[in-house]
């Protein structure tokens, strides 16, 4: 009788699956353009400091990236998020790596009322945006 009552049970449980799976579809809201800018700064290697770019690369052009702290309560302004900016810009050049010049964190009192952006603080990176012959980033 238990092996009847097994049997049953997973004969049901094996229709059910079957049916949910031959029925299934998959809608989503994202957009492959979407993820593909999302990564694009992922496409680009940042060299800084001691880490240089070794070999020969061409140069495309500065790009600047910033962070900014819009109030009091909001994350402070970091120059992750700077760099990641920059990087963005660097990969719109069809760049492959980014040589960080200089990055600055300004206060409030820095930016002065004149600024077009109000910020409590902003991180501004400066950066060189190459082209390597090698296409790796990290």
């Amino acid at each position: 009788m238990i092996k009847l009552i097994t049997l049953a049970l997973s004969l049901c449980l094996s229709l059910m699956l079957a049916g949910c799976a031959s029925q299934y579809t998959f809608n989503s809201n994202l957009d492959a353009k979407a993820i593909n800018e999302y990564f694009k700064p992922s496409e680009v290697r940042v060299y800084q400091d001691n880490n240089q770019p070794i070999g020969t690369y061409n140069t495309l052009g500065l790009v600047e990236g910033e962070s900014c702290q819009q109030k009091e309560g909001d994350i402070p302004a970091n120059f992750t998020d700077a760099r990641t900016q920059a990087r963005k810009k660097a990969a719109d050049l069809n760049a492959n790596g980014i040589i960080i010049k200089t990055c600055t964190l300004l206060s409030q009192e820095a930016l002065g009322s004149s600024s077009s952006q109000r910020c409590v603080t902003k991180a501004i990176c400066i950066a060189q945006a190459i082209k390597t012959s090698t296409n790796k980033a990290n």
